[in-house]
């Protein structure tokens, strides 16, 4: 298992104010609203979720990074576990012609807000019941997801990951902590996470459940 942050160098260009956040609205009550997945969380206030998550091209370098690692080749599948609108899967539609892609998402109004020519290769469901056939995909990754799940849930998502994808390239990206600053950043930060572990843990706990490819992490510094 090797840690791999894509996302790192990205994350680090965002500014957050974690106080505002648990002070200027109920934070349970936004809470409550984020975890339904609709409208409010996409689209809504700033306060229920992304503010407005457009498609701006922001995922193209990151699509490359990883066709570039994992060297993705045309006629290859790809499986995004927790897509959302599948922005990153369109840019890695676009950047590899040939690609065969795949999402899947919790979120109605996620999938029917994805770009149109995506849309096809979208399905509607939870992660600890992949609907696909063992060693299906070429490659599987998934990111802001599974720190979503209840532990009862965890076990079946990172089993179904697993088993879902050939051999060990896979990348699971979630949130997590190193110091307590971290940890005290995503409690405060946070609207829809089930799963508080600090990454010696997920890696213990990946380790046990049989996953077998690599882990990548965001930090709330």
């Amino acid at each position: 298992m090797t840690i791999i942050n894509f996302l790192e160098k990205y994350q680090k260009a965002t500014q957050r104010d974690y106080l505002q956040r648990v002070t200027e609205h109920d934070k349970a009550a936004c809470a409550r609203v984020a975890s339904q997945w609709g409208e409010d969380y996409w689209d809504g206030d700033r306060q229920y979720g992304y503010g407005g998550y457009h498609y701006d091209g922001r995922w193209k370098p990151i699509a490359e990074d990883l066709i570039r690692h994992y060297e993705l080749k045309p006629g290859q599948r790809v499986l995004d576990i927790g897509c959302g609108k599948g922005f990153l899967l369109y840019e890695l539609q676009q950047a590899l012609p040939g690609l065969e892609v795949a999402g899947l998402d919790i979120s109605r109004y996620g999938l029917d807000h994805a770009q149109e020519p995506l849309k096809p290769f979208l399905t509607e469901g939870i992660a600890s019941e992949l609907p696909w056939p063992d060693d299906h995909f070429d490659f599987v990754y998934s990111i802001n997801t599974f720190h979503n799940l209840r532990n009862w849930e965890l076990k079946a998502a990172i089993q179904e990951m697993q088993r879902v994808g050939k051999g060990n390239r896979k990348w699971l990206c979630i949130e997590s902590f190193r110091n307590e600053e971290e940890k005290v950043n995503l409690l405060y930060w946070q609207l829809t996470c089930r799963t508080f572990l600090d990454t010696q843990e997920w890696e213990w706990l990946c380790q046990e459940y049989g996953y077998e490819g690599d882990l990548g992490f965001i930090f709330f510094e």
